[in-house]
């Protein structure tokens, strides 16, 4: 199997996991993954994430003209451009209006400062409100750059929630990650609100921060220095470790 075939069998089987999910609906959301130097294999617009088969995948150019497929591309490209460009190690990209997550969106309300370990070692040391802008507006590419400079998740003002990845496994569990931690959140607010991290810990949890690995080499980009991987065992040491001098 070629690798374009499997790209296109991995987009339809995260696709169906974002409809299983219950975060994207109708014809929300999208997926597109770097397929050459210049090149994006794409979901198309106007096509449940449900229903979606290989053979429905399209193929632009970075003029986003559909140079391969016969389905029209999707309106957010501008989204995923811009994220491409703000990170050469990025492979794919991921846009769903996962509810919890985007309720916070909508409500312009971010998730605040770090309350858990784990999501700033996988995620950033803050998880981005990028400002609603309109289509082909310059000032949400440098919205978009600035926000993947701090985390691999942006929170996108009355839209939704953009996830960047290697590969799509991390998109989508980067995705999984954040409506978990929006449900969390909204739970905590009912009870009088989420207690945060202390400074210090999120610091020291910020110089371990997450692996972030390149995508495949042949493609030619130049990938960001890798930080060194970080197990689970090793988070926790972290914790409790700034935990104990805080104490």
């Amino acid at each position: 199997m070629s690798r374009e075939e499997t790209l296109r069998r991995q987009i339809v089987e995260y696709a169906h996991r974002l409809h299983r999910r219950g975060w994207v609906a109708n014809h929300d959301g999208n997926i597109s993954a770097i397929l050459s130097e210049d090149r994006l294999l794409c979901t198309p617009t106007a096509v449940s994430k449900g229903d979606i088969r290989p053979e429905m995948l399209i193929v632009v150019d970075p003029e986003n003209k559909v140079v391969q497929g016969t389905r029209r591309a999707f309106s957010e490209l501008q989204l995923h451009r811009a994220a491409y460009r703000a990170r050469p190690e990025i492979g794919c990209v991921m846009h769903s209006h996962a509810p919890t997550a985007t309720g916070f969106a909508v409500a312009n309300q971010s998730l605040g400062h770090p309350f858990m370990a784990e999501p700033v070692v996988s995620l950033g040391t803050e998880i981005p409100m990028v400002p609603f802008y309109p289509p082909k507006d310059p000032a949400l590419d440098r919205a978009i750059a600035d926000g993947l400079s701090k985390a691999d998740v942006l929170m996108l003002a009355n839209h939704g929630v953009l996830t960047v990845g290697a590969d799509l496994e991390q998109a989508f569990l980067r995705m999984e990650l954040v409506e978990h931690l929006a449900k969390i959140a909204l739970v905590a607010k009912q009870l009088g609100g989420a207690v945060p991290l202390s400074s210090d810990v999120v610091a020291k949890l910020s110089k371990r921060q997450r692996p972030s690995s390149s995508r495949d080499p042949s493609l030619k980009a130049t990938p960001q220095k890798s930080p060194k991987s970080i197990t689970s065992p090793d988070i926790s040491k972290v914790v409790e470790e700034a935990l104990r001098r805080n104490l």
